[in-house]
């Protein structure tokens, strides 16, 4: 999965709006206008970058004679102290763009490097980590791209892409049974995963003709046991409390897939930093 450009260039327009208002005071009043520097991103923490296009587009969006050299690529493990781009310019182009690339930089690869870490938590087991779509809003595909980056795999990008019976629309449709039925007989060639809360619901989702089953909110004991009783009929993913603390008991209960809204929703920014110096 790579970005749609035109889609990073729009953002990073809305962002630079947003960020510069009617123009930076400080740097007008601080900073001769002809001044030229050069400014170097160092990651300041062990990470996994991602995004390093959308910066990119950051300081060509607000300069296009700024000159961007990367020193690494998206999906690199780097250590703390190492350099990840240059960027050569006006100074005051360099400051205008500062900020938001950082922010894009720091988000995606937050995204990334915590998705690498439940990777490799679940390595050798046979299951995947999946993203979800609690992401932020209009940055879904950004997010999503990071989480590639990292190592994981997309569920659906949008609402039109899958059927996936949750609790409320069981509730909606009265039983779990009856809204995988519906579910089956409106699906139109879409794989139809239905979510159960516990055991006893597996046998009437398969009987509905669920193509995948989400076990929702089980533990380790009860993921292992909805499995067994799968018996590989349809994969199964795990959702619901998963950390990375017991990730891998999730993985050992023999599920296929591992869904963790935390890869978008709760990932901290990394630590980069960008430091500008005159040329």
């Amino acid at each position: 999965m790579t970005p749609s450009m035109d889609a990073v260039r729009r953002l990073v327009r809305q962002a630079l709006a947003e960020d510069g208002g009617t123009g930076d005071a400080t740097t007008s009043a601080v900073v001769p206008l002809a001044a030229r520097a050069r400014g170097l991103f160092l990651a300041k923490q062990d990470l996994v970058i991602a995004g390093l296009a959308v910066a990119r587009e950051t300081f060509l969006a607000a300069d296009p004679e700024i000159l961007w050299e990367e020193l690494e690529e998206d999906g690199a493990q780097l250590a703390a102290g190492r350099m990840i781009a240059r960027v050569t310019g006006s100074a005051h182009s360099l400051l205008r763009a500062e900020r938001v690339a950082l922010n894009f930089l720091q988000r995606m690869s937050g995204v990334a490097t915590l998705t690498r870490r439940f990777v490799d938590a679940v390595a050798g087991t046979r299951a995947r980590i999946r993203d979800t779509r609690k992401t932020t809003p209009l940055l879904r595909e950004l997010e999503k791209y990071a989480v590639v980056v990292g190592g994981g795999e997309l569920h659906r990008k949008a609402l039109d892409q899958a059927i996936l019976v949750k609790d409320n629309h069981v509730r909606l449709a009265g039983s779990v049974a009856e809204a995988a039925r519906r579910a089956r007989e409106g699906s139109r060639g879409l794989l139809v995963e239905v979510e159960v809360e516990q055991v006893g619901q597996i046998e009437a989702a398969l009987a509905a003709g669920a193509d995948m089953l989400l076990l929702d909110n089980f533990t380790p004991e009860l993921a292992r046991a909805g499995v067994t009783l799968v018996r590989g009929r349809v994969p199964v993913e795990a959702s619901g409390g998963i950390r990375l603390d017991n990730v891998r008991a999730y993985a050992e209960a023999g599920v296929d897939f591992i869904a963790v809204g935390a890869l978008t929703h709760s990932a901290p920014a990394a630590d980069i930093s960008l430091e500008i110096e005159p040329t």
